[in-house]
């Protein structure tokens, strides 16, 4: 049986941490000139207000979380911090209503980037702050955070921490959950600090070094330009972030082997990261070359631009430095394989994840063998590991809920006058947590023109895919409620 008592307490607790992360954009309120503080204030009194009372009304659990409470549990907090952190852009004059400011704040903490805004300048310091922010709170895991900072839920956080953090399933570093996210939340800090220097070393201004850093580590895409990262036109930051992003789009779980236990074969000789790799190097190749033969574009600027989209897409952060709607449809067609793709298990990335698609490659292959050798047993690999028949069939499942959800939500944007392209780009740019499609939700155009059912539609699709469906999911199954 599912505790309220244990839901509502713990869900004060990140409500009462979120309150406290808007500090920062507080403060950005109050120093920047011709800023207004209040949107950002009003939100941080309700919300740490909202947690605070949740706490007086429910007890602390007196015993771990079961697994069906760690389920909903991470529904509920995802639900609920990007209901209260909308509330910033609600209270600001800049976003038309709630369904504007909602999937704004969804997309920034599901590290979609996917914006309505038209013109991303006229925010104030503050809510841009904000925004790219919540890309960097969000691309860990909020869940994640909270098992990292708050002792309270002990070892019943391995269910937040799996249901939440994909990475989680198949190795920890440390023999206490709480010491693996702290550990993971370093190397993330690490690289942020580390990525700030190097882009104030390349000449981005303190406030845009801060706030692109965040994004890029996060893999979520907003920027303080509405021309996104084109808007510097400078080669030294878009290698920078290149680097990032392809960092970002690892399994930190490696990380720690190369840089804390310092394991560079541990990093390097692992499957799913040499696959990664290899795709994005392929896919470069093939687009610099059509960029080159095509467009007349030199060797640097093709090889740079061929880079830097099949980075952003395949990590799926979603920056932009060419609007790719204008190249040939061989180049769109691979990015927009790429969105399906993503980057790692364990990353900050969205999509399916590399080492899923390594795996469908496998059981295909398996099928084709078993076609000619009727007899035979063939195992399933992952580097030097065997998989069980049971993880075998769940990724079979994941990705027919993936498709299933695609099919559906194209139909529902559809059902309302979107178009074909933007239908399927926007679905899946939005389940893949991507930021950009094509047709009319493009690099240079955005999400505000939609009607307001596709941007409730698109808001639950980046939940769902950011939570990788079937979190998402079971909570609607009768079994889940049954005792």
């Amino acid at each position: 049986m599912i505790r309220a008592q244990a839901i509502g307490y713990i869900l004060g607790q990140f409500l009462l941490a979120l309150g406290t992360l808007m500090l920062p954009p507080l403060a950005f309120g109050f120093l920047s000139a011709g800023d207004d503080p209040r949107p950002v204030g009003y939100s941080l009194a309700l919300t740490a207000g909202t947690g605070a009372l949740l706490r007086q009304m429910f007890r602390r659990p007196e015993t771990d979380l079961t697994q069906r409470e760690g389920i909903l549990l991470v529904c509920v907090i995802w639900l609920n911090v990007s209901l209260f952190g909308c509330l910033p852009f609600w209270f600001s004059p800049h976003f038309k209503g709630f369904v504007d400011a909602f999937f704004e704040s969804v997309s920034g903490f599901t590290t979609t980037g996917a914006t309505i805004l038209e013109k991303v300048e006229v925010l104030p310091a503050s809510l841009q702050f904000w925004r790219c922010f919540s890309h960097w709170i969000g691309g860990m895991g909020i869940v994640l955070l909270g098992v990292a900072v708050l002792p309270l839920l002990g070892i019943g956080g391995m269910h937040l921490y799996r249901a939440e953090f994909s990475g989680a399933k198949s190795e920890k570093l440390k023999p206490r959950i709480t010491e693996t996210a702290l550990s993971l939340w370093k190397i993330y800090v690490a690289l942020t600090l580390v990525q700030y220097g190097a882009l104030r070393w390349a000449g981005m201004g303190p406030f845009e070094a801060v706030c692109h850093t965040f994004s890029t580590l996060g893999t979520g895409g907003f920027s303080t330009r509405t021309a996104s990262v084109a808007g510097f036109q400078s080669p030294a930051i878009e290698y920078i972030i290149i680097a990032f992003m392809l960092l970002a789009g690892i399994n930190f779980t490696r990380h720690y082997r190369l840089w804390v236990e310092r394991k560079p074969s541990r990093f390097f000789g692992d499957f799913e990261v040499q696959g990664y790799l290899l795709l994005v190097l392929a896919a470069t190749v093939v687009i610099a070359a059509s960029l080159g033969f095509e467009s007349g574009l030199g060797a640097e600027r093709a090889i740079r631009a061929a880079l830097f989209q099949v980075s952003s897409i395949t990590t799926t952060t979603g920056f932009a430095t060419e609007d790719f709607e204008m190249w040939r449809p061989l180049p769109q067609l691979i990015l927009l394989a790429l969105m399906f793709a993503g980057g790692c298990t364990g990353s900050t990335a969205g999509g399916l994840k590399v080492a899923r698609i390594l795996l469908l490659k496998q059981v295909v292959g398996r099928e084709f063998r078993r076609m000619v050798e009727r007899r035979g047993v063939f195992a399933i690999r992952l580097g030097n590991d065997v998989l069980p028949e049971a993880a075998v069939q769940s990724v079979l499942n994941l990705v027919y809920l993936a498709f299933v959800v695609n099919f559906a939500s194209c139909l529902l944007l559809a059902a309302v006058g979107v178009d074909v392209l933007t239908s399927i780009s926007a679905v899946s740019a939005a389940m893949f947590n991507v930021g950009p499609g094509l047709g009319s939700v493009g690099p240079s155009e955005h999400y505000g023109h939609l009607p307001g059912l596709a941007k409730w539609v698109l808001s639950g699709c980046m939940l769902g895919g950011r939570l990788e469906f079937y979190t998402a999911l079971v909570i609607w199954t009768p079994a889940f409620w049954r005792k």
